[in-house]
């Protein structure tokens, strides 16, 4: 298969790549880091993307931002961070990539345990995070055979365990294994429509 990884080369998005490139051809976009420049928060950096690489197989997006701090303290803009990136961000992914994503194929999005299970400091993260759950579920209804779209959301993983630690007191990690299977999951399976859930 030929597939796209957006934050490939973040934490968790290096070892889905890792392990997707023994048995497939995998482009790697990042805002910042990767062979291929793309900014979800762009639609026309998501469009100029497509356009140069063509039909693939499978998209998985492991990228997006949100503000974190106190509820009393977040702006407007501080949520519109979110909204742009990780939800709508997200939203046109799927919306553009569809174009360009062979029959059968598959979408995978991100989100991660905020959404169930938020932490202090998180109204904004978790409420973007949830809203992508809810997309992904009604979104795959109107989608049809044309292809998968499933989101992965994970808990704490075990690399960013030491970085995240006094904000996620009391979670025990997952191993970096369960996250890259939550992925495998996604493009190898018939899920569709699916919240893969990857909590201690």
């Amino acid at each position: 298969m030929k597939i796209v990884i957006i934050g490939g080369r973040g934490t968790i998005g290096s070892k889905v790549s890792s392990k997707l490139s023994e048995d497939h051809e995998v482009l790697i976009a990042g805002r910042s880091e990767g062979y291929y420049k793309m900014d979800i928060a762009d639609t026309a950096s998501i469009q100029s993307f497509f356009e140069k690489i063509g039909k693939v197989d499978a998209i998985i997006n492991i990228g997006g931002e949100a503000k974190w701090g106190p509820f009393s303290e977040l702006s407007e803009e501080d949520y519109y961070i979110g909204i742009k990136s990780k939800l709508m961000g997200q939203v046109n992914l799927v919306r553009i990539g569809l174009n360009f994503l062979n029959v059968g194929g598959s979408v995978t999005l991100s989100t991660g345990i905020l959404a169930d299970h938020p932490v202090p400091l998180t109204a904004s993260a978790a409420m973007v995070n949830g809203a992508i759950h809810s997309f992904v579920q009604a979104a795959s209804l109107d989608i049809g055979d044309q292809c998968r779209l499933n989101v992965v959301s994970l808990g704490l993983v075990e690399d960013s365990a030491e970085k995240y630690a006094e904000y996620f007191q009391g979670h025990t990690p997952i191993s970096m294994d369960r996250a890259v299977g939550a992925y495998l999951k996604s493009i190898n399976s018939d899920v569709n429509g699916v919240v893969i859930r990857e909590y201690p």
